[in-house]
């Protein structure tokens, strides 16, 4: 009887395992990411990097969501958020909430709402 071959490339759980070393969740700075936070590059990649961590880098110099980079990637969100943390933690990316703080607090324009409502009612 042999041993049970093993996949030349490895993938699904045994890839995932090997590219967050283990974590299967995000420390203390990636803990406010979500999928429409947006990434942005800081620094370049250097030799020696962990391949997924040099492609993030590379598809970031424009900001893009996390949702963008995990489709682009092939990730799920949680493998991710790992990966992220490592360049957080390192100060490699930025994350950015997808809406500036100076129009967090501005809601819709009241007025432009009325009028459409008003419209509305008269159709």
């Amino acid at each position: 009887m042999s041993a049970p071959r093993r996949p030349a490339d490895p993938s699904g759980l045994e890839r995932y395992y090997v590219l967050t070393g283990g974590r299967s969740r995000p420390g203390g700075s990636a803990s406010s990411l979500d999928v429409a936070t947006l990434i942005v590059t800081r620094t370049a990649p250097v030799p020696g990097m962990q391949h997924e961590h040099e492609e993030i880098l590379r598809r970031c110099r424009d900001p893009l969501s996390v949702a963008e980079l995990g489709a682009h990637l092939g990730l799920p969100f949680n493998i991710l958020a790992v990966l992220l943390t490592d360049l957080l933690d390192a100060g490699r990316v930025d994350a950015r909430d997808p809406i500036p703080a100076h129009d967090a607090g501005r809601g819709p324009d009241l007025a432009l709402l009325e009028e459409v409502l008003s419209g509305l009612q008269r159709l």
